[in-house]
């Protein structure tokens, strides 16, 4: 599964065993690949599996204390189908627009199971919030008025939450969203004031959430920022007009793409987390503590599949050239958020493995030279017909990539 050590000793991807394989051809939901490209009748898809997605819950609650809530924050796979999936698995949902909050409503029939955050919301964003009773996490004292003038229109009190730009940093974070100067949220020494302004508005206080990063693969910064969420948490609450009824310390577990990378130690999370919620619970005693969770529940459980159209060599160099790319995933070509363009981890899904590979670029139909899925790979040599699998594809593969660009034909999603 292109997992062998590259030119020069370089460090392999981690095993990508989430799968079983029979007869040398990638399983899916208990399904030869094979057997699930003919019944879709083309490529490129998605196939995501519930028993990994299940796998990975499973394990989460067997490691974290007992009364962590955790919930599905969607932007990572929005598919209705993988949403009403993780609705029933876990105990709420996370959305960033109308069009999310629409789908959460489908499958969870209390309002508060739902939080709705993200800068800059429409009007209709809020007003769709505002109607339906889910938390809204308050991003800015802006934000905080239009809640109150659409509340006092409605007669109504909406359950919010004030969404903090924490004073400290979630160190190695893929992608750090907290301290510093940050769109998201409401700088920590500002949340005193806006408490005290929020206590003569028509709203209900729930409480906080503090989220400072995300895509972390290193326990001790994971622990270290976990602790200072609490710590933060419990310094904000003597300015609260109510108490604590809900705070959310966001996710930022991270899951391996790259060589070298290895999955994190859920277990030693756990351990750091129990007396952080027994104090918790002595300070801030009717608070339901919410581990926000996107990426990590769904990205290791699908994966991208794609058909070699062609094999070309230029100049000494392989070109398999496939009819997916950058179109449909975006992340894999190295254009989502990569500084230094890496190699998801890929395989040949109908012949994982040969006495024979060959070093190969694997790239896409567009013109331009950023469609590449992989670079420099080793794979069992591949004709046409041969599907090329992308793994840790479940997460901002589908519905983060610009499927319209130069109009091919949209990929298509599948639960098994």
């Amino acid at each position: 599964m292109n997992n062998t050590k590259g030119r020069g000793g370089t460090p392999k991807h981690v095993p990508m065993n989430q799968f079983n394989v029979i007869d040398n051809c990638l399983q899916i939901g208990g399904k030869p690949l094979v057997d699930i490209a003919r019944q879709f009748g083309n490529t490129p898809f998605y196939a995501y599996d519930r028993k990994v997605m299940r796998t990975q819950i499973e394990q989460l609650r067997s490691a974290l204390p007992a009364n962590i809530h955790l919930h599905y924050a969607m932007k990572a796979n929005p598919m209705p189908e993988v949403v009403s999936y993780l609705a029933g698995m876990t105990d709420g949902l996370d959305v960033a627009s109308a069009g999310e909050l629409q789908v959460a409503l489908e499958f969870v029939t209390k309002p508060t199971r739902i939080s709705f955050a993200g800068p800059g919301k429409s009007d209709a964003d809020l007003c769709a919030a505002v109607e339906s009773g889910v938390i809204i996490n308050m991003e800015s004292n802006v934000e905080m008025r239009r809640i109150a003038a659409l509340a006092k229109a409605k007669s109504v009190r909406p359950p919010v939450a004030i969404r903090v730009n924490p004073d400290f940093e979630l160190k190695s974070a893929g992608m750090k969203m907290g301290s510093g100067p940050k769109p998201f949220g409401v700088d920590a020494e500002c949340v005193p004031a806006m408490l005290e302004t929020l206590k003569t508005l028509p709203m209900e206080f729930m409480g906080f959430h503090i989220f400072s990063g995300s895509q972390n693969l290193r326990e001790l910064a994971i622990m270290e920022a976990q602790t200072k969420t609490f710590e933060l948490a419990f310094r904000l609450a003597q300015f609260a007009p109510a108490p604590v009824r809900w705070l959310n310390i966001g996710g930022g577990l991270g899951v391996p793409y790259f060589p070298g990378e290895k999955r994190l130690d859920i277990a030693s999370i756990g351990a750091n987390l129990l007396p952080l919620i027994k104090t918790a619970r002595e300070r801030m005693p009717e608070a339901e503590i919410v581990m926000e969770l996107g990426r990590y529940l769904t990205a290791e459980a699908g994966i991208y599949v794609c058909e070699v159209v062609e094999r070309k060599v230029s100049r000494g160099q392989t070109f398999v050239i496939t009819n997916g790319g950058l179109h449909h995933h975006l992340a894999a070509s190295g254009n989502f958020g990569q500084i230094i363009r890496k190699n998801y981890p890929l395989c040949l899904g109908n012949r994982i493995s040969a006495d024979a590979v060959e070093e190969v670029n694997v790239v896409g139909p567009l013109c331009t030279p950023l469609d590449v899925l992989g670079n420099k790979v080793s794979l069992p040599r591949a004709d046409s017909g041969d599907l090329i699998v992308v793994f840790q594809s479940g997460a901002y593969g589908f519905s983060a990539s610009p499927k319209d660009f130069l109009s091919h034909p949209h990929p298509r999603e599948i639960l098994l």
